[in-house]
């Protein structure tokens, strides 16, 4: 994980007022999980990465007492690897995976058509600017909506990194 200054904190809570949509088309945004820790996840149901979903739900479930939540985001722009529905990738989720954190629309992590949130996540103003490289790259935001950490589809969720900078920023109040 990369240490690099905190983006000033009213570039930060714009992070909580991006609109997005739910797995069910529901209008939302993270102002829904203010006060929580929350890992955001670019999630793909063909991808060698996929069997993370597990160590998602685990710590979900360990964590989430807490204050924190796991989000996956559906995008298919790596090798075609979310091609399905919003109803194919819940069944997917719950079915093979047993997912029971929050899921979002599919949305574009990369390209002209990136995601709002995606853009601020990963651009010249973000702490930790540059493209997401590919599917379960992880963005670790703090109960204050400040992006917290960064880290790489190679990391599991269960990783001491990864481990340790949720606990941090679960300590933090």
């Amino acid at each position: 994980m990369l240490v690099v200054p905190l983006m000033a904190a009213d570039k930060m809570n714009s992070l909580q007022d991006i609109s997005l949509n739910d797995i069910n088309d529901q209008p939302t945004s993270l102002k829904a999980y203010a006060g929580k820790v929350v890992l955001l996840v670019n999630v793909a149901s063909k991808c060698g990465f996929t069997p993370q979903y597990t160590g998602l739900e685990a710590i979900y479930n360990k964590y989430k007492d807490q204050g924190f939540v796991v989000i996956g985001v559906p995008a298919n722009d790596f090798a075609g690897q979310e091609p399905g529905t919003a109803e194919e990738i819940k069944t997917f989720c719950k079915s093979k995976y047993d997912v029971t954190f929050p899921l979002m629309a599919k949305v574009h992590v990369v390209g002209v058509d990136k995601h709002p949130l995606y853009v601020a996540l990963t651009g010249p103003d973000s702490a930790y600017p540059g493209e997401v490289k590919w599917n379960f790259s992880k963005f670790l935001i703090g109960r204050d909506g400040q992006l917290l950490g960064r880290f790489e589809s190679k990391v599991k969720p269960e990783s001491p990194q990864l481990i340790k900078a949720i606990e941090a920023a679960l300590a933090k109040n």
